[in-house]
């Protein structure tokens, strides 16, 4: 996790203070190595599952198993947060921030998003397979980077769908419809499929907005920090709630790669806050299809659950994915660049 220049975002309308957009800046980060990088964090996104999922049902308390993951990877950021000022520098940035209203109250919730990933992991990841879980979430993710690029949610401002990020997002599209199909005969619940999918659409939202904390902060661990504490916030409350009705788990497992997931999430929440200002929500989304899938075919190969199984279906969508990211990155590394508004000011270069 590196320190960036701290950034004061222009604003966008001045009737509505907290709606910024960010012009889209030239990087420090190449493109070629934003796009590897984001396919390496889709990829542990796909293994967090598949741990979180594995708790869950060694717990047989997908809530308990969520409040665990989520738990710990505050703690190692936290010890980690000791030790490096400029994250607790970053901290006081965002609570002036928040303070003189140039960062919605809202943008700081990300956590809640990545609360509802996990807990869905434990409900859904170990029942239904990786392969078709991440498919769910998937959909969910290019949906909801259309929707939020569109909105300049993130902090790199309104991204217009190209023709080939158009074409990006429809491969996608069919990727996934191309890899359920193998697993359509499947007696799966449809609540299984639908949970993931709307963790998606969360994935997506907490992209664009720890993104915007990320830059207000100048760290990405600060934006890290703060999804993590708001998520295990949450996760405590609804893990409490749920003991009160259904008892606490008798004993915990003693593998210790179970309790692996807190440390993934640590490395892919800091890594996606650093890269959305780079390739936009829908960019960073199809990155993430293209890398949980193909680390989800790998798991469900090497590391099959009881009643996953994969065919060339599976294979095909996940080859398809990759080409979807191909597509969509197409001549992405030229500047675009909104206007902004008369006597707005900015600092800093705008690196992710």
């Amino acid at each position: 996790m590196t320190q960036d220049s701290p950034q004061t975002v222009p604003l966008a309308h001045a009737a509505d203070p907290v709606d910024q957009h960010a012009h889209v800046e030239r990087s420090r980060i190449p493109i070629w190595l934003a796009l590897v990088i984001a396919l390496l964090l889709g990829a542990a996104t796909a293994l967090q599952s598949r741990v979180n999922g594995e708790l869950a049902s060694a717990l047989d308390d997908p809530f308990t198993a969520a409040a665990i993951s989520f738990g710990s990877g505050l703690v190692i950021l936290l010890v980690v947060l000791a030790f490096w000022s400029p994250g607790r520098t970053g901290l006081a940035r965002v609570a002036g921030a928040l303070r003189g209203g140039r960062l919605a109250w809202w943008m700081v919730l990300g956590g809640l998003a990545g609360a509802w990933f996990v807990t869905t992991q434990g409900l859904s990841a170990g029942v239904i397979g990786v392969a078709l879980f991440t498919i769910a979430i998937v959909a969910g993710q290019t949906v909801g980077g259309i929707v939020f690029d569109l909105l300049g949610l993130g902090p790199g401002g309104r991204r217009p769908l190209s023709a080939t990020r158009v074409i990006g997002a429809v491969l996608a599209l069919a990727a996934i419809g191309w890899a359920v199909s193998a697993q359509i005969t499947r007696d799966v619940p449809v609540l299984l499929m639908v949970l993931p999918f709307i963790a998606g659409i969360g994935a997506a939202w907490q992209q664009a907005v720890n993104g915007r904390v990320k830059m207000v902060a100048g760290s990405a661990l600060t934006a890290t920090v703060v999804n993590f504490a708001v998520g295990t916030t949450a996760l405590v409350v609804a893990m409490i709630v749920h003991a009160a009705s259904a008892g606490w788990p008798t004993a915990l497992p003693g593998e210790p790669w179970l309790y692996a997931g807190g440390a993934l999430g640590c490395i892919f929440i800091a890594g996606q806050a650093m890269l959305v200002r780079v390739l936009g929500v829908l960019l960073l989304a199809l990155c993430g299809v293209a890398g949980q899938l193909v680390a989800a075919l790998a798991l469900d190969l090497l590391l099959p659950t009881a009643d996953a199984r994969v065919d060339i279906a599976t294979i095909g969508g996940t080859v398809l994915a990759l080409i979807a990211v191909a597509v969509a990155s197409i001549r992405w590394g030229r500047r675009k660049h909104a206007v902004a508004p008369a006597g707005a000011a900015q600092q800093g270069d705008g690196a992710a």
